[in-house]
């Protein structure tokens, strides 16, 4: 209780309301629901903005609707704005930033690639109150808007890291296209210069139809004429089928990768890599990859929350897990360990924050399997017993009876 006349720190209280923020702006991809409510609610806002912006290029709508879409636009920069500084405000509270400076991690996160598309979103807007542009020349910039989708869209995502990951060789590809479009160009200049002076007159007037040819669009209007501009510009569109499809094919094949590793197939190697179902006989381990829900996890996500319901325990195949257990105490889990175990034994809510530090592929066994799996292998259950009186640091922690009412109880 605070003395008379004395006014109460209220900085617990804005620490409350900054982490919950946090959980349902940046780490909202868990069950909870008000982050739920918060993406499909921001989806559904962009894509009404690029639905308006649209209908305002129709001459119709916009002179009879123009000043109910303008107010509409007002209060999406407005709401886009208020986001785009909470996120800011609360960055702090994510993992990789939590231990600099504040305004040090603040100037890191708003370098981000999703925070640069935020603020390009509503950028153009307030730029017009001091810069004397073309009004209608920002609504362009409008449609940046779309790329928020993004953040809200874990296909999305995937398809950006496939981009990054796959880059290099995606910059091969481009070489070796430019390559066949300067050559071609060349050929073809070299054949037809004097018969179509207007199309091929130059190696960059060349390179249209080289453009046209080698994406096998074909517009038609420029072709070659002799036996010899014929001849190269088949093997030039034969040559475009492969060629321009090859970018094609290392997006699709690093996209399927992507999928793979975040919905990984659980195989008999990845289960008995678990140091805790390491010694089960052949048929154990079969029953028990059944009952085991690969997930797979970014850097920075969250996997449970302090007063979440303890609904699964977790094994970590690869990566690794923050546990904050205080503000000032953390431990780190990695490959071959476990976690959540304690709250299904007390048949409790988590007690702590459980954040991937790094990229992970765990291992999710949920309350009823973990019960019956106590209950057929008791190897397993005075293994992860002996673990949790570890942690709890009491030698007497789960005596019997708790292991009997809670760990052993029937489904």
């Amino acid at each position: 209780m605070p003395q008379a006349g004395t006014v109460p720190d209220p900085r617990p209280a804005r620490k409350g309301l900054k982490a919950r923020l946090y959980h349902v702006l940046e780490a909202g991809k868990t069950s909870d629901r008000a982050s739920l409510i918060f993406d499909v609610s921001m989806t559904i806002l962009i894509i009404a903005n690029v639905v308006a912006f649209s209908l305002e290029t129709v001459a119709g709508i916009a002179a009879q609707y123009g000043d109910l879409l303008e107010a509409f636009n007002i209060a999406s920069v407005a709401i886009f704005t208020i986001e785009y500084l909470v996120r800011i405000w609360v960055c702090t509270e994510h993992g990789p930033y939590r231990r600099l400076h504040g305004l040090t991690a603040r100037v890191r996160f708003v370098r981000t690639p999703m925070m640069v598309v935020d603020f390009l979103a509503i950028a153009p807007f307030y730029l017009a109150f001091f810069l004397a542009i073309d009004l209608r020349v920002l609504r362009v910039f409008r449609l940046l808007r779309f790329f928020k989708l993004a953040r809200y869209s874990p296909a999305l995502s995937s398809l950006s890291r496939v981009l990054w990951q796959e880059r290099r060789a995606l910059g091969a590809a481009m070489i070796v296209m430019s390559g066949a479009l300067l050559v071609s160009s060349t050929l073809l200049y070299f054949i037809e210069r004097h018969e179509q002076p207007e199309a091929f007159g130059s190696v960059p007037a060349a390179m249209w139809w080289s453009m046209a040819t080698l994406t096998t669009v074909g517009y038609g209007d420029v072709v070659p004429i002799t036996a010899a501009g014929r001849l190269v510009g088949a093997l030039v569109m034969l040559f475009g089928l492969g060629m321009f499809a090859l970018p094609i094919g290392i997006i699709a094949t690093g996209f399927s990768q992507e999928i793979h590793r975040r919905e990984f197939a659980i195989t008999w190697g990845m289960v008995a890599r678990v140091p805790l179902f390491s010694e089960l006989e052949a048929e154990q381990i079969f029953a028990i990859m059944g009952r085991l829900e690969a997930v797979s996890l970014p850097r920075g996500s969250h996997i449970a929350h302090a007063g979440d319901p303890a609904d699964a325990m977790y094994f970590i195949v690869s990566g690794e897990v923050l546990v904050e257990r205080h503000p000032e105490e953390s431990i780190y889990l990695r490959e071959g360990d476990f976690f959540g175990e304690m709250a299904l034994l007390r048949n409790s809510t988590r007690q702590h924050e459980l954040t991937v530090s790094a990229d992970c592929d765990l291992l999710k066994l949920a309350s009823d399997d973990f019960t019956m799996l106590a209950r057929r292998h008791p190897e397993i259950r005075e293994a992860v017993l002996k673990v949790a009186r570890e942690r709890a640091g009491d030698a007497t922690a789960f005596t019997e009876d708790e292991e009997i009412e809670e760990a052993l109880r029937n489904d």
